[in-house]
């Protein structure tokens, strides 16, 4: 128990805290005495963990079980069906892909029904708001523009999306937008997605007891599976959430627990699914809800949200994050939520009994979640503004029974988020000429190392947020360029690396410059969690521009996730090293206790792909071995050494023609 200890002081940040985020620690201070067990604390009563479930070394697939393998003790070295160790871990980890998969893959699967709704006519109050980024996404399909209605475009689209899901034979669409060299070698290793829930499906029946026991051939299936949601149902759904909800641009806006407001109905959205949020907004703004609510004497409605919802309803309205993961408890413990909105993903269960203790009403709505003591509205696309205001009247009723003591801290941050691929383009290239030209310029010529993609969560092994911060921090004074999604975003938007001012304080010399030439900031929020799509795109659109090699395994980049926790995140991370990127994992990597899988997501997978896994729970050593692996693409690309600039005479000129 010392050791673990030593090991949590060490790694996981300092050992007096167990957040860096001001306004959490002010809630915690100050509800202390209320007798509330917080998340925190029930991180700490898990300790001492077992070292079998933190090695991925227990099977408890079949009722001959649980099995928990000792490689190094005969005897005890296989399962009781004869499973080995490395079987076992194997199979644990292509089940997270499933499943991380399936929720990524499911959220752009609603997506598709309702935009097909809306084209169909069936959706009163949904509309299509970018009819552009329509166009350029019925291209992408080869699907026939010409001058045909919008409606019947968006129609074939929504119709040929759903179709990925249940395809059984052929190639899910998107994996073409990959450079070619990528599809290629995808191809001869057997790994492009034929559909995606088929993939997620076959997972599930390799890994049933007595079925596949090559931890190789299963890894290779959980690639397969990883691929579908990265290139299929998470790239899906960020397309097509562009086209219902608009493709979004960078935006100014508040965050953290600071935004809630003490005189008006504070209302906060939180999970994944923009189907519900995007309503929520409609009907907060409303001028009939603004009425019932200066009928109960608040000021006006406060919206704002927790985790990816946060992020989605940021980018396309400018409603600010209240925070991220680990603070959705703290949301509520500040007593003035007066309704917190679920949908699925993310949400902790403990939220009712912390609601009862602060009078807040949880309200779920997803009909694949509900909560017990949660009120359950079950909403409905065909439906959507008036169940939306049916939820935002009660917690327009519920204002009034706030508790007396209302403790709201004052910290908040400005940042700015919403960068797509599309955005980023205009603001390198200028609107005429979009281009990423002055991005692999600026890295070939070295003022930009590199890029790094920090996504992911937080858990509470660590202090929350730190591991974020401080991995992006020292990629940052190393002149790497940050794209972050999801809490990540969240976390360092708090800290604030995501406004301009920040690349004079934290950036190198050679970055700083070309944030303060460009206006932008050195950490570019990009979305939620099933946005991490457009990385790959913006992936792909620096190679396809060209200098930089012919595969996004060339590039100087390197992608991570400092304070993981969910399973989304090791789907993430596979369709991140599938696509040749240098993967880094903090915090834990449950998966250790078999030599040979570590070698195969290492070793193996570079040779396979060019991307690889790779763990440590240092986030300021990971960014280190981040950017040593930046140098080393540097150096492949003969780009690692400043070039003499010649200025050529007229003979010289001539000579050259």
């Amino acid at each position: 128990m010392a050791e673990e200890k030593k090991a949590k002081q060490k790694y996981y940040g300092p050992a007096d805290k167990r957040t860096i985020d001001p306004a959490s620690e002010a809630v915690i201070a100050n509800r202390c005495d209320d007798g509330f067990i917080d998340l925190f604390a029930r991180s700490d009563a898990m300790y001492p963990r077992c070292k079998f479930g933190s090695e991925g070394v227990c099977c408890r697939v079949c009722a001959m079980g649980p099995c928990r393998v000792q490689p190094d003790k005969p005897g005890k070295d296989r399962g009781v069906c004869g499973a080995n160790v490395d079987t076992i871990v194997a199979r644990n980890f292509i089940r997270m892909v499933a499943a991380g998969a399936a929720a990524h893959s499911d959220h752009g699967r609603a997506v598709c029904e309702t935009l097909l709704a809306v084209a169909k006519g069936h959706s009163k109050d949904y509309e299509i708001k970018d009819e552009q980024k329509a166009i350029k996404v019925a291209l992408d399909m080869g699907i026939e523009v010409g001058d045909r209605p919008i409606v019947d475009i968006v129609k074939d689209i929504a119709e040929l999306a759903l179709a990925q899901y249940g395809q059984q034979q052929g190639e899910v669409l998107y994996t073409k937008k990959a450079p070619l060299k990528l599809q290629e070698k995808w191809r001869e290793l057997g790994v492009i997605p034929r559909g995606i829930d088929r993939e997620i499906v076959e997972i599930l029946h390799r890994t049933h007891m007595g079925v596949d026991h090559d931890y190789e051939h299963l890894l290779l299936q959980g690639a397969r599976a990883a691929l579908g949601d990265g290139w299929g149902g998470s790239m899906i759904a960020t397309e097509l959430q562009d086209i219902l909800f608009g493709t979004p641009e960078p935006i100014t806006c508040d965050c953290n627990l600071g935004v809630l407001e003490e005189d008006k109905v504070n209302i906060i959205v939180h999970g994944h699914e923009p189907l519900l949020s995007e309503m929520i907004v409609a009907a907060a703004s409303s001028e009939d809800m603004l009425k019932e609510a200066e009928k109960v004497g608040a000021k006006g409605i406060s919206l704002s949200g927790i985790c990816c919802t946060a992020n989605e309803i940021l980018m396309r309205h400018g409603v600010p994050p209240a925070g991220n993961f680990l603070q959705q408890e703290h949301a509520i413990m500040t007593g003035a939520v007066d309704a917190m909105i679920v949908d699925v993903q993310c949400i902790m269960p403990s939220l009712p009994e912390v609601a009862r203790c602060y009078n807040t009403k949880v309200i779920s709505t997803s009909p694949l979640a509900k909560f017990p003591g949660a009120e359950h509205i079950q909403f409905d696309e065909d439906d959507a503004l008036n169940i939306a205001k049916k939820i935002v009247k009660k917690a327009i009723e519920n204002f009034p029974n706030r508790p007396d003591k209302v403790f709201i801290p004052d910290e908040k941050e400005q940042f700015i988020g919403g960068f797509s691929h599309e955005t980023i383009n205009y603001l390198l290239g200028g609107t005429f000429r979009a281009s990423y030209r002055p991005l692999n310029d600026n890295i070939i010529n070295g003022k930009i190392r590199g890029v790094a993609g920090v996504v992911g969560c937080n858990n509470p092994k660590d202090t929350h947020d730190w591991g974020h911060t401080e991995m992006i921090k020292e990629l940052l004074k190393n002149d790497v360029l940050v794209l972050v999604t999801g809490c990540t975003a969240i976390a360092v938007a708090k800290q604030g690396l995501c406004r301009p001012e920040a690349a004079a304080k934290y950036c190198g010399p050679g970055l700083a410059e070309v944030c303060e030439t460009v206006g932008i900031p050195p950490v570019l929020h990009m979305g939620s969690c099933v946005d991490n799509s457009r990385i790959l795109i913006a992936a792909t659109a620096m190679v396809k521009e060209g200098g930089l090699g012919d595969d996004i395994c060339d590039l100087p980049a390197a992608g991570a996730a400092p304070e993981w926790m969910s399973e989304k995140a090791i789907s993430i991370g596979q369709y991140f090293v599938s696509s040749g990127v240098y993967t880094m994992f903090c915090t834990t990597f449950p998966f250790t206790g078999s030599k040979n899988v570590m070698e195969e997501l290492t070793v193996g997978m570079e040779k396979k792909y060019g991307g690889m896994w790779d763990f440590e729970m240092d986030p300021v050593i990971a960014a280190q071995k981040m950017i040593q692996h930046i140098d080393k693409k540097r150096k492949a690309l003969g780009i690692d050494k400043a070039r003499e600039r010649v200025l050529f005479d007229m003979e010289k000129r001539r000579e050259m023609a």
